[in-house]
């Protein structure tokens, strides 16, 4: 035969004490199961459905094994999110994440690209020119100009910090231009980078550059022969250094100039600011002479 359940406050066997304690555990279990009941019977409204239950909670937001959810995702789906970051600083900083965020912020994939068109197509990050890409570019992005013909380049202004590639496997295969009539071909007013491109001048400079470092790197600077040669030079920089106790303090000018071929013209380097050639390096091959230099603070 069961027992039969006695209400703890009706026992006259236990204390006043313990059976007070006994009747509030059991008020506060019957209000728990109250709630419960009334949870059950009402409706629930998180956006969805309205009568739809709560979505169970998950244990876990990185999941089982401890991975970030954003890492389950594929490559081509992260570089398509990364292409909305400004290059500078959101995927610079999104590269230092790890290794596997580095290489697909830094990929190609997310370079602005100069090619001439094949057919009347618009494909985003395409350019027809240079001119054109620069213009289009944020501040950090890199341009890859494509291999084979001649692009022109006549007094294109770089306010912003960009990186310029040929796309071939040498210099000569990417051939920058700048026709007679243009004082130069690029105008450099931030710090940029070019690399593993041909710029030829007719009449006047290849680079000129005006404020910012500028890196030079495995390229091939040629003034064509003319009876002006004395006013062709490859590179001019007319920077100038402040004081560093002046309240218009700006520093960081400078060119440096790594394993690059220069031809012709009056001479390789002409300097009209504060800056001044220093720590030349020359290597003479049977056909070209290449060149390592600085253009700072004297």
């Amino acid at each position: 035969m069961a027992e039969k359940i006695v209400d703890p406050s009706r026992r006259r066997d236990i204390p006043r004490a313990a059976r007070a304690a006994a009747v509030a555990d059991l008020a506060l279990a019957a209000g728990h199961r109250a709630a419960a009941r009334r949870r059950r019977r009402t409706p629930y409204w998180g956006g969805e459905g309205f009568g739809e239950m709560p979505p169970k909670r998950q244990r876990s937001a990185a999941g089982p094994s401890g991975e970030a959810p954003v890492n389950s995702l594929d490559d081509g789906c992260l570089m398509h999110i990364f292409s909305f970051l400004s290059p500078i600083p959101d995927r610079y900083n999104t590269a230092l994440v790890c290794h596997r965020w580095r290489f697909l912020a830094c990929h190609p994939r997310l370079w602005l690209r100069v090619e001439r068109p094949i057919r009347n197509t618009i494909e985003p990050g395409v350019y027809p020119n240079l001119e054109s890409a620069v213009s289009a570019a944020r501040p950090g992005d890199t341009i890859l100009i494509a291999a084979g013909g001649t692009h022109v380049a006549r007094n294109i202004q770089i306010k912003k910090p960009l990186c310029i590639i040929g796309g071939g496997e040498l210099p000569d295969d990417t051939v920058l231009t700048c026709s007679r009539g243009s004082d130069n071909a690029l105008e450099f007013l931030s710090t940029c980078k070019i690399a593993n491109l041909t710029i030829r001048a007719e009449l006047g400079c290849c680079l000129l550059h005006r404020s910012g470092r500028l890196t030079i790197e495995e390229c091939l600077l040629q003034c064509e022969q003319n009876p002006l040669d004395y006013l062709s030079f490859p590179i001019i920089s007319t920077a100038i250094e402040y004081d560093s106790f002046s309240s218009l303090k700006e520093q960081g000018h400078g060119v440096t100039v790594v394993r690059t071929r220069i031809e012709g013209g009056a001479k390789a380097v002409r300097t009209n600011g504060t800056l001044a050639l220093q720590h030349v390096r020359a290597i003479y091959s049977r056909s070209s002479v290449f060149f390592w230099f600085e253009v700072g603070e004297r």
